[in-house]
């Protein structure tokens, strides 16, 4: 099997370099907690190993193909992105709400957000069905991932060995950000900057998740 592993790796990179829905999830999660970051991470992942699976299987096609089963899942994607902006911006209203309310001036600590595995339940179903509801990770699989691949073998053996390439780098980068992302957390735990924080990621999912419904 020969595959242009260079292209390949050069198109991934961008991939991850381009803030979309994971981006957002995975830094939101860690400035919360680093385990939380992960888990998102995790999630992320997980459900490109969905999408490159069903690529892999064929199912993909079916998907693409009809343009109900299509537009269905990008209004599924879209509704869960509104909701989780929704929910940030709702978080941040209400958290100023109780500051002017108590006239509380010191600086937070970072937010625990819970027992740890109640961190890693809600940052992995997060990133998962951020991830697997969003119908352009299918459409990477199956038809920008053939184009890496040797047509002379198993296509289907090939986008798997390639899908899980792609999900090893996205592993890597996701951490990596996780860390740097979490050595912010200090600076998000003061309330002002918190706020910002929480209304800037919430609405930025609300955008997103509008114009990929405005699209369907």
């Amino acid at each position: 099997m020969a595959v242009d592993l260079v292209g390949f790796l050069g198109v991934v990179l961008v991939a991850y370099l381009v803030p979309g829905p994971d981006f957002l999830v995975v830094v939101r999660s860690a400035a919360e907690h680093p385990s939380k970051g992960r888990a998102a991470a995790l999630g992320a992942q997980t459900g490109l190993c969905v999408h490159m699976l069903a690529a892999a299987a064929g199912l993909s096609v079916i998907a693409t193909r009809s343009p109900m089963v299509y537009d269905a899942i990008k209004l599924m994607g879209a509704a869960y992105l509104v909701y989780l902006g929704v929910r940030a911006v709702l978080a941040a209203r209400r958290a100023a709400r109780e500051r002017r309310s108590s006239n509380e001036t010191a600086t937070y600590a970072p937010r625990e957000d819970g027992p740890a595995r109640g961190r890693f339940r809600s940052g992995f179903t997060q990133g998962l069905l951020t991830n697997v509801l969003n119908p352009k990770a299918a459409l990477f699989f199956l038809s920008v991932l053939p184009q890496f691949a040797d047509g002379d073998g198993s296509l289907a053996r090939q986008i798997f060995l390639l899908g899980m390439l792609d999900v090893i780098i996205g592993v890597v980068y996701w951490f990596a950000l996780v860390v740097v992302a979490a050595r912010l957390r200090a600076l998000l735990a003061r309330p002002t900057v918190r706020h910002r924080w929480e209304l800037a990621t919430g609405w930025s999912f609300i955008v997103i998740g509008v114009s990929v419904a405005a699209a369907a």
